[in-house]
């Protein structure tokens, strides 16, 4: 009837207002902070990553006993679990089920089940440079600085996945992100110009690879369609064709002051399938050059604040060798402080990685690191002049030691496993041999030789913790350990009668040293507290020939920046 048509229209009317006055739940970015556990700190090293679905959170971080190990986090808890077997993992990543973490540690690529267990180690990767995990069960990393491999998470046979690409001066490959198909992955290729480094297109298919953006960053894709890489210290998405492969449009800033690695670029962020983006602030560490006596008084300052590493004093105690960040681009130079006038120049200039500065005797000039072609390589600098090529092979070798006749060069290969010798200058970079020193399962930095030649210290892993040692010269023989509550960083006084080491706890040591035909070493003394936070892989302090004075690098205070979480990160961009 009319009556009923009426009605039911009347209904239909109300039910259509009611659902057309009904409007979508409004979703809004959610922001927390996850700070470090305990009295656990983070370092330019320690990236956080998103489990795939969002639901957990992966990082590292460095322990007050100076051991790096990796934590987990759920975002439902307020808690953080560290996973046992863990000590010395760097820069973590998750498989696609979220099951298991994959990580570098002690030169090995690595996996742990996040539900407990031991790790399993899956191949070799002396100085690792990321990986990504796919569908498949393949892994895409970088072992050393050079190109991409690729493994099973099974473990067993590697493969070269991509060639660094000479027309474009590469230098090395990193940071691999897999795309949504599994076969597609995004990288940062590194060159000698500028101008070609950026992140890269790559596949498991093809030896083709294709530049998407001059960035030298990290990258990783987010639904529902970014690209998230970092320029300086500014986090950015820019739209991305996951079907076509292709970029669009523009990048817009979506983050600032995220911090950035040094040595291997790259920035502090990870992002979920499901829209849960992480980043930390502030990447470098500041310190201060300062003068102490033996009785720990502090005798004044030398140049500007600045984030130095590896400072090393020159024979005639005028002038201070540096290895500096550039935080532009996040590889290191070579700088010089003159002691006397705090003037400060850069020694190097190459876009790779210059590293660990060791003065010739006669403090002319300096032997380094640098990762200038496919490993890390020893080159020689003259002070205001030329640089040569020392030696090169397929491994990463850092100089530790230049002997005080000239005539022997140490440095450390295998990832601190191995100390070798090399002759000193002269001749060509092909003609040179290395010899085999020593090498044990056990990590091991910074072997000295004592003045007269005979001795050789050096800090070692081999106890469990760190500790100083020493060893007859060159065959590493009548061996003892001189400190007794853990030790780093070893150096001799000039006349061999006394023996310097940094407390893991930063206090400066000393020991009396009898060294000839043997060698007596007396009880450890403590000199001061130092404000230090013991590194047993870099030189964080040196001191003059007679033993009286010492320079440190003062860590500036800064707070410790918590990672930082958003939910929903896509909501809060401009419609």
């Amino acid at each position: 009837s009319w009556a009923l048509a009426a009605a039911l229209a009347l209904v239909a009317l109300s039910l259509a207002a009611v659902h057309f006055s009904e409007r979508p739940t409004e979703v809004y970015p959610v922001r927390f902070t996850v700070p470090p556990p305990g009295k656990v700190t983070f370092d330019w090293l320690d990236i956080p990553v998103v489990s795939p679905n969002g639901q957990r959170l992966a990082f590292t971080g460095m322990t007050p006993e100076g051991k790096r190990a990796l934590w987990i986090r759920s975002m439902e808890s307020l808690t953080n679990q560290p996973l046992p077997g863990t000590e010395d993992a760097a820069f973590p990543f998750w498989s696609p089920d979220g099951r298991f973490i994959g990580f570098f540690a002690e030169g090995k690529l690595k996996k742990i089940d996040v539900s407990g267990g031991p790790p399993q180690t899956l191949f070799d990767a002396p100085l690792g440079g990321g990986g990504s995990w796919n569908q498949d069960g393949i892994i895409v990393f970088n072992p050393v600085e050079g190109p991409l491999y690729r493994v099973s998470a099974a473990g067993g046979e590697t493969k070269p996945l991509l060639e660094l690409d000479k027309s474009r001066r590469e230098v090395s490959h990193s940071w691999p992100s897999f795309l949504p198909d599994g076969r597609h992955f995004l990288y940062l290729a590194r060159s000698a110009d500028a101008g070609k480094t950026g992140i890269y297109l790559g596949s498991l298919d093809s030896k083709e690879t294709r530049l998407l953006v001059n960035a030298d960053s990290n990258a990783a894709y987010a639904p529902p369609g970014f690209l998230i890489f970092s320029r300086q210290e500014i986090l950015l998405a820019q739209p991305f064709d996951v079907r076509k492969l292709q970029v669009i449009g523009e990048p817009f800033p979506i983050a600032e002051s995220v911090g950035r690695m040094t040595f291997i670029p790259g920035a502090h962020f990870s992002v979920s399938e499901n829209g849960v983006l992480a980043y930390r602030s502030g990447g470098t560490s500041n310190s201060q050059f300062a003068w102490y006596n033996r009785d720990g008084k502090r005798l004044g300052s030398v140049g500007e604040p600045g984030d130095y590493r590896q400072i090393v004093l020159s024979p005639d105690g005028k002038r201070l060798a540096i290895e500096r960040p550039d935080p532009k681009v996040g590889t290191t130079d070579l700088w010089l402080l003159e002691l006397e006038s705090g003037i400060m120049s850069r020694l190097t200039f190459d876009p790779a990685n210059d590293s660990d500065p060791v003065w010739s005797s006669d403090g002319r000039r300096l032997l380094f690191s640098s990762s200038r072609k496919k490993a890390n390589d020893l080159y020689i600098k003259v002070i205001g002049g030329e640089e040569e090529l020392l030696f090169e092979s397929g491994e990463d070798k850092f100089a530790e030691e230049w002997s005080k006749d000239g005539s022997s060069i140490l440095f450390i290969s295998l990832n601190g496993k191995a100390f070798y010798r090399l002759p000193g200058p002269g001749g060509s970079p092909g003609e040179r041999k290395p010899e085999l020193l020593l090498r044990t399962e056990f990590d091991k930095d910074e072997p000295h030789i004592s003045p007269d030649g005979r001795w050789i210290a050096y800090n070692s892993l081999e106890s469990g913790r760190w500790e100083v040692y020493v060893a007859s010269f060159p065959k590493f023989t009548e061996k003892r350990q001189v400190s007794n509550a853990g030790g780093c960083q070893p150096l001799w006084r000039k006349d061999g009668k006394e023996l310097f080491y940094l407390g893991m706890d930063g206090k400066l040591m000393a020991v009396d040293v009898k060294a000839g035909a043997g060698f007596e070493a007396g009880a450890p003394k403590v000199l001061f507290q130092t404000p230090l936070r013991a590194d047993p892989i870099q030189n964080q302090y040196d001191v003059t020939g007679d033993g009286q004075k010492f320079i440190l690098g003062e860590p500036i205070e800064q707070e410790v920046k918590p990672i930082k979480v958003v939910l929903n990160w896509t909501a809060g961009l401009k419609r």
